[in-house]
């Protein structure tokens, strides 16, 4: 039977290593403790998400394959130490590039609101963290030998699992900002039973998380644990009956489900294949995009770094005119779903477009290829 992954990671997140963590961010103990307590899990649902995608899976396959054995290790002595700095900047540079930019963000954002941390110390826990999850998903894959679609299988089969040890407060941050689904459908009688089971898992999760790092048994304990609800049946009685909801699990979603019934919600990472033309897979293309601005824009500091620039500036725009070309063969439900994806992204490369255009010396010379840029992500997510 595989570890649990979540359990393995929090394993290695030692009271030493938090305790860093807390200095390094100038942050109580505690506070680090209930912040990686809840964002272990929220990456790992996220990894899972990227790797129910083919070419998801070869990515995150690609940005394992480039760890050297033994890299997880070697972490505990960055934490805090001289190379601090590159490895948040490595590791934020990592997860963009597998969730894309918007939805780090998000997660982010999420997780400083749980936890109660400013935006930037929740983005550079996350950078510290990245590169630990990442890691340990290395190891497993190494020693039990799975290529990319064992990997995918490793992470899908833990979904449930991974889902469950989110902390009810993250989960609640994470779901009012569209990057979970927590409606497995609606209640239509039995309110009140429901609302009790549903604050009892709510209290078993959080109480997981929350000894993690101290005893991973604990967590593997928690997470096994789901709460279902099942169908009451109550004798037809002058010809009414009586219904209740089925079984409920939390899972992270990813891009909206074009499904009749399935309302629309966030994503964290990739969407599903619903948005695969062509053998391409248009979510993956627009994260693609955004993890390349967000590793080329903050670059930018005068007019020859610009200029350097411009190529791969249009070479993003190129891609979202493709995406734009194949996204005409999508079903209006799939349209709008892409559309919410690229509108979560589009706040972040704004800030980093206007960032640019404010350097002294750089409008003049990036001006054009930003805003022709700009325009391409505007018309895309208002499609």
């Amino acid at each position: 039977m595989a570890a649990n992954l979540v359990s393995v990671v929090m394993q290695f997140l030692t009271p030493d290593m938090i305790a860093k963590i807390a200095s390094v961010l100038g942050i109580d103990r505690s506070v680090a403790q209930k912040a990686i307590g809840g964002a272990v899990p929220a990456l790992l649902a996220g990894l899972a998400d990227v790797a129910a995608t083919p070419q998801g899976a070869r990515q995150l396959g690609s940005t394992l394959a480039q760890q050297q054995p033994g890299s997880l290790e070697s972490l505990k002595s960055l934490v805090g130490g001289s190379g601090q700095s590159n490895l948040a900047e490595t590791g934020s540079n990592m997860l963009s590039g597998l969730f894309g930019g918007g939805a780090l963000d998000t997660i982010a954002q999420s997780i400083g609101k749980f936890a109660g941390i400013d935006g930037q110390s929740s983005k550079s826990l996350l950078g510290m963290l990245g590169p630990v999850v990442l890691g340990t998903l290395g190891q497993q894959q190494r020693s039990a030998g799975l290529d990319a679609n064992g990997l995918a299988s490793l992470l899908g089969s833990q979904k449930d699992q991974i889902a469950a040890a989110i902390p009810s407060g993250l989960a609640d941050h994470l779901s009012a900002a569209g990057l979970i689904d927590r409606a497995a459908g609606a209640a239509r009688s039995g309110a009140a039973a429901a609302s009790a089971a549903g604050s009892r898992m709510a209290g078993a999760s959080e109480r997981t998380i929350a000894g993690a790092s101290w005893a991973a048994q604990a967590t593997t304990s928690a997470a096994s644990s789901q709460w279902p609800y099942w169908l009451v049946a109550v004798a037809i009685l002058g010809g009414l009956a009586w219904y209740a909801f089925g079984p409920r699990t939390e899972t992270v979603a990813g891009l909206p489900r074009p499904a009749a019934t399935q309302p629309a919600t966030g994503t964290v990472g990739l969407a599903p294949t619903d948005l695969t033309i062509g053998g391409v897979n248009l979510a993956n293309q627009v994260n693609t995009s955004v993890g390349t601005l967000r590793s080329v824009l903050p670059t930018i500091t005068d007019a020859a770094s610009a200029q350097a620039a411009i190529p791969k500036l249009r070479e993003v725009t190129t891609q979202l005119n493709e995406v734009s070309d194949l996204a005409a063969k999508l079903s209006p439900e799939g349209k709008s779903a892409l559309a919410k994806l690229i509108a979560a992204a589009k706040p972040t490369i704004n800030q980093m477009c206007d960032n640019v255009l404010a350097t002294p010396g750089v409008g003049d010379v990036a001006k054009p290829t930003i805003d022709e840029l700009r325009r391409k992500v505007e018309t895309l997510s208002r499609s």
